[in-house]
C-alpha cells in the first residue's frame, strides 16, 4: 500500500503515541483521538483511510464504535482493525462480526506493527513457504538456498483468516515466527493432505497449539474408519512421542473431509482425492476472484504407458483451471521419474502439461525429492521452463525457497516479499 491515512482512537495516550510514531515512521499521516464518545463525529470529518481503535475505553467501548460506524454509508469503505489488550478468541470473534476488518493484540511488536496492519486492511493473500521437501528433512549444505523441511505453507488472508496447510518439520519455523511475532497468538486452520509423517509428524512441535485461548480446527481424509483426530493421536500415544494429545491447551476441533467444498469466512476451500497411496487431498482457496492451489502429493503417468489415467488428468486440469498458483508436487526430473513410476509423485513434463492446459497463472515446484540439492532443484526448474517454452505456454514457473514470502494482490498479481531471514 502507498502512504495511508490513519485515525487511532485510544484513551490510553502512551499506547496511542507508539502506535502513531510506528505509522509515522513509514510516512502514514495520522490523527488521534483519546474519546471514542465523539469517534462517529470525528471519523467522519477526518475520513481516514483505516481507523485503529482499542476495546477497553469510558462511556463507549471499542466493538460498540464500530458497530456504529458500519451503519454509516459515507463511511462504507473505511477499513476498522481493533487494537486491544484483550487476547481472547471470543473478543476476536465479536470484532469481526461487528464489522472489524482484523484485530491486532497489545502490545503491539514495533517492527512490524505498521505491515501488520497494512496487510490485515488490504485485500491481499500472503503466501509464506515454511518447508518443500517431501518424504525426509534434509538439512545441510546441499540445500542452503531452498531448505531442507519438509511440507508447511501458510496463507494470511483479509478479516484475519490463516491457513496452514500439512504439518511436516517446516510447521516448526512457522512455530518460531508465530511466538516472535504474535506472541504465540494464533487461530487457524490447519488443513493435512494425508497422514504420511512428511506431512504430519511435526504437528506436535507447534507450540501454539499448546498455548490457551487459541482455536484451531484440523482437517484432512480419514483413512478407512481412522479419523483425523485418531491419527493425530496415534502419532502421540507415548510410543512414538513424549507428548499426549491431552496436553494441548489450545481449544482444538477435528474435521475428515473427502471431496467436498468448506466455506470459511469469505473463503472457499474445494477438496481433490489424488492418486497417491491411501486418501490425499489437494486443495483449492478461492477468495474474492484470485486462487491458490495446493496439490500434494499426486502421481502423473506418462502418456501410453500403464497407469496412464486421462480421466483423473482431466479431473486435475479442471481442479486447478485458472488458478493464479498452483504449488504442487514436482518431485522428479523426467529422466529420474522413468526409475520411480508407482511411487507416488510426479515428474516435470506432465505437471507442465497440465497447468498450460488449465490456464494456471503462476506454476510452482514443491515435494522436493531428498537425495535432490539446490542445483539438482534449479535444474527441475529450468527444464519446467523449457517445457513451458516448448508448449508456447503463457504460465510461468518458480521454485519457492523455505522461508520466502509472495503476496497475491486484490488484483492477481504476484509480488515477491523476499526471505524471512
Amino acid at each position: 500500500m502507498s502512504e495511508q491515512s490513519f485515525v487511532i482512537i485510544d484513551d490510553d495516550l502512551v499506547a496511542a503515541d507508539i502506535q502513531r510514531r510506528l505509522l509515522e515512521k513509514q510516512g502514514h499521516k495520522v490523527e488521534v483521538s483519546l474519546d471514542a464518545s465523539n469517534a462517529i463525529e470525528f471519523v467522519s470529518r477526518v475520513k481516514p483511510d483505516i481507523l485503529l481503535v482499542d476495546i477497553m475505553m469510558p462511556n463507549v467501548d471499542g466493538l460498540e464504535v464500530v458497530r456504529r460506524l458500519r451503519l454509516v454509508p459515507e463511511l462504507r469503505g473505511l477499513k476498522i482493525i481493533v487494537v486491544s489488550s484483550k487476547s481472547y478468541q471470543a473478543d476476536r470473534d465479536r470484532a469481526l462480526a461487528v464489522g472489524a476488518d482484523g484485530m491486532i493484540v497489545k502490545p503491539v511488536a514495533p517492527a512490524t506493527f505498521a505491515e501488520e496492519v497494512l496487510a490485515l486492511a488490504s485485500n491481499n493473500i500472503d503466501i509464506t513457504y515454511w518447508g518443500l521437501r517431501g518424504t525426509i528433512p534434509v538439512p545441510g549444505r546441499r540445500t542452503l538456498r531452498y531448505g531442507g523441511n519438509t511440507t508447511c505453507v501458510s496463507l494470511e488472508m483479509p478479516r484475519g483468516n490463516f491457513f496452514i496447510f500439512d504439518a511436516g518439520s517446516g510447521i516448526r519455523e512457522l512455530s518460531r515466527h508465530v511466538m516472535a511475532q504474535r506472541g504465540g497468538t494464533l487461530s487457524a486452520k490447519i488443513f493435512i493432505s494425508h497422514p504420511h509423517w512428511d506431512h504430519l509428524n511435526a504437528l506436535p512441535y507447534f507450540v501454539p497449539l499448546y498455548i490457551a485461548g487459541n482455536q484451531f480446527e484440523i482437517l484432512g481424509p480419514s483413512q478407512g474408519s481412522l479419523t483425523m483426530r485418531e491419527m493425530v493421536q496415534a502419532q502421540m500415544d507415548g510410543t512414538y512421542a513424549p507428548i499426549p494429545l491431552r496436553h494441548f491447551g489450545a481449544e482444538i476441533r477435528y474435521r475428515n473431509l473427502s471431496e467436498e467444498e468448506v466455506q470459511v469466512g469469505d473463503a472457499s476451500v474445494r477438496t481433490l482425492l489424488l492418486a497417491h497411496p491411501g486418501n490425499c487431498l489437494g486443495y483449492r482457496v478461492t477468495l474474492n476472484g484470485r486462487s491458490f492451489c495446493f496439490v500434494t502429493d499426486s502421481e502423473l503417468y506418462v502418456k501410453d504407458t500403464p497407469g496412464y489415467d486421462p480421466a483423473y488428468i482431466e479431473k486435475l486440469t479442471e481442479f486447478v483451471r485458472g488458478a493464479d498458483v498452483l504449488l504442487t508436487d514436482v518431485m522428479y526430473s523426467d529422466a529420474q521419474h522413468k526409475s520411480r513410476v508407482n511411487w507416488g509423485h510426479s515428474g516435470v513434463t506432465e505437471i507442465v502439461g497440465v497447468a498450460d492446459a488449465a490456464g494456471v497463472k503462476e506454476l510452482q515446484l514443491m515435494q522436493h525429492d531428498p537425495d535432490q540439492t539446490d542445483d539438482d532443484i534449479d535444474a527441475k526448474l529450468a527444464e519446467a521452463r523449457a517445457a513451458l517454452e516448448a508448449l508456447g505456454s503463457p504460465t510461468t514457473v518458480t521454485a519457492p525457497a523455505e522461508l520466502s514470502r509472495r503476496r497475491l494482490t486484490s488484483s492477481g498479481t504476484l509480488i515477491d516479499l523476499g526471505s524471512l531471514e
